[in-house]
């Protein structure tokens, strides 16, 4: 094999000082304790306070994974921001700020317009443009969340946000490093699910206005919830472990071959399910945290490499999925790549 085009050589995450346990969920939802604990999959969750948002937590998870690398905010060439869509002002891009606050003066600011599906697609962009940009030799992709102010505890049909929490996690990808590599992507998107998860109001379709305020349709809503999971429950595995799978053998793996599982947060349930359907023992399960849009499976590879969970010579599956739909995979080679 030929030596990999880049690999990561620092990570890093943030997560607010304030943390909303599982009996404060239940009470303002009306759902039982150990029903949100135990179904829910959450003991509880950190909130970003009401002047913190998403480019705050970005710059300071960016700050700490450059320091992880051992580097400047002006050794970074691109700053990919790829977290939650709902970010300080609407219309209007994190990814310029951030590389501002961070003093990143040689770099350029690129936006992925991505949800929770956003750690493997961020992987696969940054590894692909160190691959075809000789002059860019370190990109820092970030992310960060603040989905848990748009919850609406009274809607009994977006009970399925009760587990967001705000966070943030990033990463520096260095062109020509041979450990910690990104050797196989793959996603699928099934589009006829693209309008039932949204913010109603706010955009070209249904500007805002008194009535929608009123109507609180500047909160997450869920469009025909009963449909949705009709039609998404039969689709869901399958589509995570085609991705996974497709991600392994474009690795030169098979799904045998993986050591430690970083996907989102779900309930305690599908993660299970999710788990055994892959025939994988070891992965992160973020019941102090809930989800956090496109920041989980970044966050849960910087706590397994931290804590010593994951070990040179694992294989890593980052797998994730995001409302619209779209289902993404990256496999990442952890420690040093020999030239065979």
């Amino acid at each position: 094999m030929t030596l990999p085009d880049g690999g990561l050589v620092g990570t890093a995450h943030y997560l607010p000082d304030e943390w909303m346990t599982a009996a404060q969920i239940a009470e303002r939802s009306g759902i039982p304790e150990h029903i949100i604990a135990e179904k829910f999959g959450v003991r509880g969750k950190h909130i970003a306070a009401a002047d913190e948002h998403v480019s705050d937590m970005s710059a300071i998870a960016g700050a700490r994974a450059l320091a992880d690398a051992g580097l400047e905010a002006t050794d970074v060439d691109a700053v990919i921001y790829f977290g939650s869509t709902w970010k300080d002002h609407p219309v209007w891009q994190a990814a310029p700020k951030i590389t501002h606050v961070l003093g990143a003066t040689n770099a350029f600011a690129l936006e992925l317009d991505y949800v929770s599906c956003g750690t493997p697609v961020a992987l696969r962009v940054a590894r692909n443009m160190l691959r075809a940009e000789e002059d860019l030799r370190r990109i820092l992709i970030v992310a960060a969340a603040k989905e848990s102010h748009l919850i609406d505890y009274d809607d009994p049909g977006s009970r399925f946000t009760y587990n967001f929490g705000d966070g943030a996690a990033a990463a520096v990808l260095e062109h020509g490093a041979t450990a910690n590599t990104i050797s196989g992507c793959h996603m699928i998107t099934d589009g006829s699910f693209s309008h039932h998860v949204k913010v109603p109001a706010g955009g070209s379709a249904l500007p805002a206005s008194h009535a929608t305020v009123d109507a609180n349709e500047h909160l997450l809503r869920v469009e025909d919830t009963v449909g949705m999971k009709e039609r998404l429950d039969p689709v869901t595995l399958p589509n995570f472990i085609a991705t996974a799978e497709a991600a392994c053998t474009k690795s030169g793996l098979t799904l045998g071959d993986i050591d430690y599982f970083c996907g989102i947060h779900m309930k305690r349930s599908m993660h299970e399910a999710l788990m055994a359907e892959l025939g994988l023992s070891e992965g992160a399960y973020l019941d102090d945290t809930g989800h956090m849009s496109g920041v989980d499976s970044l966050l849960a590879l910087d706590r397994a490499v931290k804590d010593g969970t994951v070990r040179a010579g694992d294989n890593v599956l980052t797998l994730a999925a995001g409302t619209g739909y779209t289902w993404a995979g990256a496999v990442i080679r952890w420690g040093e790549q020999e030239k065979e």
